[in-house]
């Protein structure tokens, strides 16, 4: 196959996908000059616990953490966390609201545990939630961005004295708005919006969540691993440091992306993000090849774009073209979900620009027929 694209149509950086997510090689630059004091230096001395602060204090800032939730880092990433949420904060029962693969993946977690009962209320794929089940639930979970399916899940549910609502926030955290105070458990790893490397997670506390943690583990019948023990997390946390030795390069990305990101402010994060995803939504609306899988506007996701193209197209071919002239990576579909699809990442890092040459580009290659299926 020969095409030749035209220059002004090739992104910047060909690096769209939804995780992990452009770092900013700049950063790996600037970690030589840190190298000899922060790498292979113990996570229990002062330049690494220096990093764990900074984070904590930037994702306060960033976030609007209000100041009596604690802001606690981990390994394992948000995986990890499914397990941990059902081994110490369930007393009984947990509520799962499920959306696409990921959100599933957490309820298939709790449903392994044999010793609490898990309940998913499920919608189609594509599809967010308007209404909650939260009766005869000590937890309740969302998810903030479902990142196979690109729904985007603004809506709370409300939750009684007596049961924590735990929202997986890992493509959505940093750039898509999410009330705090009416969260116990808002979770995500630093991949996606962040800009790091995975195997790190953060989890934000509330009280009643720290309450619950140590309600469950001073119940001696509980079977809780070491990795998953909560009392561990946050004494550790607390300290600035991490239960076991992190990945300093992750964190490290982690604090500049921060940087950048408290310079500007949420509110200028968060309306960039809205301004990429008009500009993806309104082409896939204006392309007669093209159609936005998620149907209702407003939950489509400001962080991750599924974009459904036409049967006559062979979406497949046209990525692994893509992807092997080096002009766009990482912009298929979920695999699980089968479709003839793209998704492309909206994360902080990625220029408006990129994404403008990048439709443009597809436009392109699509019109010079070589892409039928």
């Amino acid at each position: 196959m020969k095409l030749t694209p035209p220059a002004e149509l090739l992104p910047g950086d060909p690096r769209f996908g939804c995780g992990p997510s452009l770092i900013h090689l700049d950063d790996l630059s600037a970690l030589k000059d840190f190298g000899p004091h922060l790498l292979g230096t113990s996570h229990r001395k002062a330049p690494v616990r220096a990093l764990c602060g900074s984070i904590q204090q930037g994702l306060r800032e960033l976030l609007s953490v209000p100041e009596d939730y604690s802001i606690v880092l981990g390994n394992g990433g948000a995986t990890a966390l499914f397990d941990m949420v059902g081994l110490g904060m369930v007393k009984s029962r947990i509520v799962h609201h499920v959306c696409g693969e990921f959100s599933d993946k957490w309820f298939k977690a709790s449903k392994r545990i044999p010793w609490i009962s898990a309940e998913a209320q499920r919608v189609e794929y594509g599809q967010g939630f308007s209404e909650f089940v939260t009766a005869g639930a000590d937890v309740v979970t969302t998810t903030l961005n479902e990142t196979s399916t690109g729904v985007m899940n603004t809506a709370l549910p409300q939750v009684g004295d007596d049961c924590l609502l735990a929202v997986d926030a890992t493509s959505g955290a940093g750039q898509i708005p999410c009330d705090l105070s009416r969260v116990d458990l808002f979770f995500f790893s630093p991949q996606k919006v962040f800009a790091s490397e995975g195997g790190l997670f953060v989890a934000i506390l509330s009280p009643k969540a720290k309450a619950r943690i140590a309600e469950i583990a001073s119940d001696s019948t509980r079977y809780i691993p070491a990795f998953a023990d909560w009392t561990l997390v946050l004494s550790n946390s607390e300290q600035q440091q991490t239960y076991n030795t992190p990945a300093v390069v992750t964190l490290f990305l982690f604090a500049e992306q921060l940087k950048r990101m408290n310079a500007l402010g949420f509110a200028e994060v968060q309306r960039r993000a809205a301004r990429k995803a008009e500009l993806l939504y309104q082409w896939a609306q204006e392309r007669e090849y093209l159609s936005a899988y998620v149907a209702e506007p407003g939950l489509r996701s400001t962080t991750v774009a599924t974009i459904d193209v036409d049967a006559r197209i062979s979406a497949s071919k046209l990525i692994a073209y893509l992807d092997a002239q080096g002009y766009a990576h990482g912009i298929d579909g979920y695999r699980a979900l089968g479709r003839n699809q793209l998704r492309i990442a909206l994360f902080h890092n990625i220029a408006f620009d990129d994404l403008r040459k990048l439709t443009a580009l597809i436009d392109f290659l699509v019109a010079s027929g070589e892409f039928a299926a």
